[in-house]
């Protein structure tokens, strides 16, 4: 045996070492549910299966080579038999432990994957140790359904950590919030009012639509989405639908926007397409008892007066006229300046029949065939009423 042999023989059996100390050995042979490592003390250190890993069917001789380094921690100096008894696991929880809670005390973003949904939120494992994520810390609006994080590595902060009882959790949408704040930031230095800009409708309401700007929600309201009457914004845009729109209005944090750009105003040029003793086209779009609104162009309406529908005496519009109804009529007057058009259908003489209601049969109208001749007109006549037209 050299000198340097025999100095280490001597400091295995002058070496000590207590419970709950960390050593570090080399593997100097496996079996399928047992590691003997060689520790530098008098005895070898044992780590079991269980002491290895938390999967009870993994052969560690396909995990663990001679040969190979690895740091224990004991958990007794003499199991009775004169071997030191160690574990991997505990030591590895210790370690993932300490760093989970130094990244609870920096507020360190963690990564990790999803490995389960579960009723309350989901269930993320990093290094064997599992933090839970509430349904309502995983994003920054509702989530009716959680499963498609499942499988997906996630982003987050620890809100929580207590593992003596065994509480660790993890918030996602804090760094959501964050992340959305910063680009709403980044958004509103950007943009100026009147700028043109594209978005994403991401929401629609009965009063307008929510765009996705890119760092920030704009809406769009109903009275912006056209020059013309809109009944309901879901008839015109679809979620998901990228639309061009100009921000018409900043406050804080609210962005207005609008579809209605000045230079497509149809007003713009209202003086000369709608003076008086031009003759038009229009909608019927809504009626009163004193005349009817002609839509001549979507966001130019006309009244056509009672009076003016027929040289006829019409009590209502709505005897000789429908809703949706294309008509011809002359401009009679013309106010650019409050934007009001007068028509006139009895100046052209347009005829306007009465409106009438289909007429409604109990049993539907069979038409009769005749092979051979059609019936005379007496054949539809009784006896009793042949001989009183004959007296007559």
């Amino acid at each position: 045996m050299s000198d340097v042999n025999f100095e280490q023989e001597v400091d295995k059996y002058s070496k000590t070492i207590r419970n709950g100390e960390i050593v570090e050995g080399t593997v100097i042979d496996v079996k399928p549910d047992e590691i003997i490592l060689n520790i530098g003390y008098k005895a070898d250190g044992i780590i079991t299966r269980n002491e290895y890993t938390n999967d009870s069917g993994v052969d560690l001789t396909e995990v663990i080579e001679v040969g190979q380094k690895l740091e224990a921690k004991v958990l007794k100096v003499n199991d009775g038999d004169g071997q030191v008894v160690l574990t991997y696991k505990r030591l590895a929880a210790d370690k993932v432990s300490k760093r989970l809670e130094e990244a609870y005390e920096n507020g360190e973003v963690l990564k990790g994957p999803v490995t389960q949904v579960l009723n309350g939120g989901l269930s993320v494992v990093i290094d064997n140790t599992r933090i839970f994520v509430p349904a309502s810390l995983v994003s920054d609006m509702y989530e009716r359904d959680l499963n498609k994080y499942k499988g997906q590595e996630i982003e987050f902060i620890l809100t929580e950590f207590n593992p003596r009882r065994r509480r660790i959790i993890g918030n996602r949408k804090q760094l959501l919030v964050a992340e959305k704040a910063r680009r709403q930031a980044e958004l509103l230095e950007r943009i100026h009012v009147g700028d043109v800009i594209e978005g994403t409708v991401k929401n629609l309401t009965d009063f307008g639509a929510f765009i996705d700007l890119g760092g920030a929600d704009g809406l769009l309201h109903i009275s912006e989405m056209s020059w013309g009457r809109v009944e309901n914004p879901k008839k015109l845009y679809k979620v998901g639908q990228t639309v061009r729109v100009f921000i018409k209005d900043i406050r804080d944090t609210r962005i207005a926007l609008s579809v209605k750009f000045p230079e497509e105003n149809p007003w713009n040029d209202a003086s000369e397409k709608y003076a008086a003793g031009n003759i038009v086209t229009g909608r019927v779009a809504r009626m009163t008892d004193f005349g009817a609104f002609v839509e001549l162009v979507p966001g130019v309406d006309a009244l056509l007066h009672v009076s003016q529908i027929s040289r006829e005496h019409v009590d209502k519009p709505s005897d000789v006229l429908s809703i949706g109804q294309e008509i011809v009529a002359k401009i009679v007057d013309f106010n650019e300046d409050d934007r009001k058009i007068s028509l006139s259908m009895k100046a052209i003489g347009s005829y306007v029949p009465p409106v009438k209601e289909e007429p409604i049969f109990e049993e539907p109208w069979e038409e009769t065939v005749y092979e051979d001749e059609e019936p005379a007109a007496e054949d539809y006549i009784s006896e009793d009423t042949a001989d009183e037209t004959a007296e007559e």
